[in-house]
């Protein structure tokens, strides 16, 4: 889809509500999978959670997750440990481009059954479901943190649990303790200290009925550019998003603190979360920011700045080279039409991550037209 966006000059104050947050649906997707017995409120309506909630309740052989990078990690590790079932896990041309053997090892060294159907160390995956009774994992830490994340999403349910033990320099530091967090909710006993990870055996029932999921902080990233780039024409607007909370599980959460540095305040009011320009503030001419523990709004604060006519220094994102898709060349250009007109290409990848994105747009005045 070929979509013009036009050049705005002022946005309406019409307050927008955000679906749950892809990274912890997927989780507790896994989690309800494995141990049942709770409900999830507001889940992401994104196609990745909806591929990996049809993967889950699938009993076919061949499971497909397309582009869904998460997925193919997650359910690498859940179909390892389904006793006596043989999965085939593939993916979109680009995810058999992704690497995935440092998982493979990993769960290889405790016992799982995988195999390459193609090129070593690349789905597709040929996986023949075992009981895993070893207790101990070591793997490098300077990888995306989704290997470590799958690997403790199945520890509650090995028959002695699991340790992990990790190498180097941990990346990705909030979507770890987000899984430990979503783990803890549900009953599971685990830690997180230094280079390790401590996870119980989990049996019995989960000690909720239900979990609501927060909304997507890397989805208000694009707010938060908004409001950054309304600057242009003096623009006093505040925006009023939901569902999000002060203390948030999310790695990407930081937004708060990084857009500090380009004039947005970001307050809260009950669970709305506030954007508003900062006033009297003076644009600086260069900003450096390390994205370590969020490299997937990199490229939205890129183009912020861009628009703003900031220099900008990035580090930090050595894990988006492995990323499912070029997050760079749809949502995150969008606030730039208070700069110019633009025309976007295959507009519709928006509903991999964020459906929505574009009706939002509409209701804070944006106007487009499809093309093509």
């Amino acid at each position: 889809m070929l979509l013009g966006l036009n050049h705005i000059q002022s946005i309406q104050d019409n307050p927008i509500k955000i679906t749950g947050s892809k990274s912890e649906t997927n989780r507790l997707l896994m989690l309800q999978a494995l141990f049942k017995g709770f409900e999830i409120l507001n889940p992401s309506n994104s196609d990745d959670g909806a591929v990996m909630k049809k993967a889950l309740i699938s009993s076919d052989e061949l499971i497909d997750i397309h582009h869904a990078g998460t997925a193919m990690r997650f359910l690498t590790a859940y179909f390892s440990v389904q006793e006596g079932r043989e999965t085939l896990l593939t993916g979109s041309a680009r995810m058999q481009e992704r690497p995935i053997k440092i998982l493979v090892d990993a769960l290889k060294s405790l016992g799982a059954k995988i195999s390459y159907e193609k090129n070593e160390g690349y789905p597709p995956l040929r996986i023949r479901g075992q009981k895993i009774t070893k207790d101990n994992v070591t793997l490098k830490a300077n990888v995306s943190s989704q290997y470590i994340s799958a690997l403790m999403l199945i520890g509650p349910s090995l028959e002695k649990g699991l340790t992990i033990h990790l190498k180097g320099t941990i990346t990705s530091v909030p979507y770890i303790k987000m899984t430990l967090s979503l783990l803890h909710q549900i009953g599971v006993t685990a830690h997180f200290e230094g280079q390790q990870i401590t996870i119980k055996p989990f049996v019995g029932k989960t000690s909720v009925t239900e979990v609501t999921v927060e909304s997507d902080w890397s989805s208000v990233s694009y707010f938060y550019s908004i409001v950054a780039l309304s600057r242009k024409h003096n623009q006093k607007r505040v925006l009023r998003i939901s569902s999000y909370k002060q203390e948030s599980l999310q790695g990407d959460a930081c937004l708060q603190e990084l857009y500090k540095q380009l004039g947005v305040t970001s307050t809260f009011d009950g669970h709305e979360l506030i954007l508003s320009l900062t006033p009297d503030f003076e644009l600086p001419n260069a900003v450096a920011m390390d994205l370590l523990n969020a490299p997937d709004i990199a490229q939205t604060i890129a183009v912020t700045c861009l628009g703003l006519g900031v220099g900008c220094t990035l580090t930090g994102l050595h894990t988006l080279k492995i990323k499912e898709t070029d997050r760079l060349e749809a949502m995150a250009f969008a606030p730039l039409a208070f700069c110019t007109t633009l025309r976007i290409e295959d507009a519709g990848v928006v509903s991999k991550s964020y459906p929505d994105f574009w009706e939002d747009l509409k209701g804070l005045g944006f106007s487009f037209e499809i093309i093509g």
